[in-house]
């Protein structure tokens, strides 16, 4: 049970950023998932260097956190977005660069399609820059047949 009177949720969050300096952008970002009310951050992976996918700029560097979450999932999707835009993330076209992006890959073991909000993240078995930081962190999460259909996607941990 949290400070907040609701019991805590496992939740998986992405991170990645590709403009700026992206590493200090990432760590700013862990440090205020430890810090906004209702999140508890329990561990970080290592940060990886990787290619855009369907994107365009520089290289990303990415990573996943483990969270408990005392929020619902809509509430931790807000305070992700809040913790986007006080990194200057800005919108301007789908898979644009950017200084920030925090996607909520996995919400304990509840499926949501709502219009604001899909869980589990619906293109994160897809992504190399996903499933080898989430793997490093929770293994038990990513099967070796699901690194495997990534593993001609460039990455490189930092």
């Amino acid at each position: 049970m949290s400070n907040t009177g609701r019991p805590e949720v496992t939740a998986y969050v992405a991170l990645g950023a590709n403009l700026g300096d992206a590493a200090d952008t990432l760590r700013k970002a862990l440090q205020a998932l430890g810090s906004t009310h209702g999140l508890r951050l329990v561990k970080a992976s290592s940060l990886y260097r990787t290619a855009p996918i369907e994107s365009s700029g520089p290289d990303y560097l990415n990573a996943v956190a483990e969270v408990a979450s005392a929020l619902t999932a809509p509430a931790l999707l807000a305070a992700l977005q809040g913790i986007e835009n006080a990194a200057g993330r800005e919108r301007p076209y789908r898979n644009a660069p950017r200084t920030l992006d925090l996607d909520l890959l996995l919400y304990g073991g509840a499926r949501i399609d709502s219009p604001a909000l899909t869980v589990p993240h619906p293109r994160m078995w897809e992504r190399a820059f996903v499933l080898v930081p989430l793997h490093e962190i929770a293994p038990s999460l990513v099967t070796g047949q699901r690194l495997s259909a990534v593993a001609d996607q460039a990455i490189e941990r930092l």
